[in-house]
């Protein structure tokens, strides 16, 4: 495809997606030096045969303010000074399940007799353990060195970030990565963009247990998103958020300009990608394309407003809601949080959103300008979901200076949402945390979520038991 940028309609949005891409670009240098510890001197099982980058390095822009890159490795456990405001479900009926939905009860039998009236009296069964008390806690590693799932080992991953999680309609969690780090002995150290992880776990005892990934070659993941060259400035093609909807995987990334101040980045633009094989394969919608400025990309069209959603978070509804619904922030973790929803079938199709007007007290179709915020600023990476236990909506979010991970619930994805309810104290992580994504498994009482720890650039596990 021309580095000029093409559009199609919806209805060819199939066959008009950039070309499934098939692993054949790779990322360019960045900027830092993720490589220390064990990672530094680990050695590949066999030696590297694709061409990689001379050089790679951790996305700067990223980096929590105050962050000491030289903190050490936080324990695992409960944070001791996390603690957690009442959240009173909204009903005393509300159903306090578990963090991943239990198998089904079996059948009965149907020549199943029925029980005798009088039975011997059992003996005493031992006390059910104590429910664990309201608070967070880091269960364990998910990616690097430390990690149960040896991301080295099997995919050449000792570095990397984010991990947003979404379900893919047969019951398994996909994960997406941003920037990536391989083997620190190969030149270049086998830096990537992205990369993807797949898991069935539901227990969450120690980690995620990963799976699989979308491989380039045994023992090295690939890069699922590559670039479409439609910006001529690209230094990180990095995912925002993830849904399945009818069999196919989408996932909305950000085109990264540069990697500027701790938390402050500038981009291209945002779009979204498909996947029709559970990730394997990823194509681009050029009609996805949301540019933050009139000059950012070449032939594109802009349209003001679009620059609240270069960033993503994608929620699927609380019962009887026929909507996606798509929060949006600016380039960076100062803005303020947006929303918009469309119908399922339109989600590659910005032109069929419709965007929160506080000012109205509706929904305005087409005009992204017309958003006004939901949720005010500062606002770190994001992620939302529908909460059975609270019967509330829920948000996960760094929140700025402060750079706490927050929560907040509201009736309703436009709200209005509540105050911030610190889940994760920063002093607690002085390597500096981000990008707090919930599991979507975890929709009661306990919730679990990937953290991005920066001192690592590795994925941690985080638990928070609710009140």
């Amino acid at each position: 495809m021309s580095p000029r940028l093409g559009f199609a309609s919806i209805s060819v949005a199939s066959t008009a997606a950039v070309a499934l891409c098939v692993a054949i670009g790779v990322a360019p240098p960045a900027a830092a030096e993720p490589c220390t510890g064990t990672a530094a001197a680990a050695q590949p099982d066999v030696a590297p045969t694709r061409s990689l980058p001379a050089a790679g390095g951790l996305p700067t822009g990223h980096r929590p303010p105050n962050a000491n890159a030289r903190a050490p490795l936080p324990r695992l456990g409960q944070i001791p000074s996390a603690i957690l405001k009442a959240l009173t479900p909204r009903s005393a009926q509300v159903q306090q399940q578990a963090a991943v939905e239990p198998s089904p009860t079996p059948p009965v039998a149907a020549n199943q007799q029925p029980q005798a009236a009088a039975q011997p009296v059992p003996e005493a069964a031992p006390a059910p353990a104590p429910a664990d008390p309201p608070g967070t806690s880091l269960v364990g590693w998910v990616t690097g060195p430390d990690s149960p799932n040896e991301t080295l080992k099997r995919f050449a991953i000792s570095g990397t970030d984010l991990g947003i999680m979404w379900d893919n309609g047969s019951r398994e969690v996909l994960m997406a990565f941003g920037d990536t780090s391989g083997y620190c002995s190969v030149p270049g150290h086998q830096w990537r963009y992205n990369t993807l992880f797949r898991s069935q776990d539901g227990a969450l005892a120690k980690t995620i247990t990963v799976a699989g990934s979308p491989l380039w070659a045994p023992g090295i993941s690939k890069q699922i998103i590559n670039s479409t060259k439609w910006a001529p400035d690209e230094t990180g093609i990095i995912p925002t958020a993830g849904i399945s909807v009818g069999g196919q995987q989408y996932l909305n990334f950000m085109s990264i300009k540069s990697w500027d101040a701790n938390g402050a980045w500038t981009t291209n633009y945002s779009a979204i990608a498909v996947s029709p094989d559970n990730g394997e394969r990823w194509g681009v919608y050029p009609g996805s394309v949301r540019t933050p400025r009139p000059d950012a990309v070449p032939g594109a069209h802009h349209m003001d407003g679009n620059e609240n959603f270069q960033q993503g978070a994608f929620l699927k509804p609380g019962p009887g809601d026929p909507y996606i619904y798509s929060f949006g922030t600016p380039s960076g973790r100062g803005g303020s949080a947006y929303v918009a929803r469309v119908q399922p079938g339109a989600i590659p199709d910005v032109s069929k959103y419709e965007y929160w007007n506080a000012d109205s007290n509706s929904w305005v179709p087409g005009n992204p300008a017309a958003a006004t915020p939901v949720i005010p600023g500062p606002v770190g990476e994001m992620s939302a979901q529908y909460n059975t236990y609270l019967k509330q909506y829920v948000t996960l979010y760094t929140n700025g200076g402060n750079n706490d991970v927050v929560l907040r619930t509201a009736p309703a994805p436009q709200g209005p949402w509540s105050p911030e309810q610190v889940l994760v104290p920063s002093m607690q992580f002085p390597g500096g945390i981000y990008a707090p994504f919930l599991h979507p498994w975890s929709t009661g009482r306990e919730l679990y979520f990937n953290l991005s720890e920066w001192s690592a650039y590795n994925v941690m596990l985080m638990k928070t038991v609710l009140p």
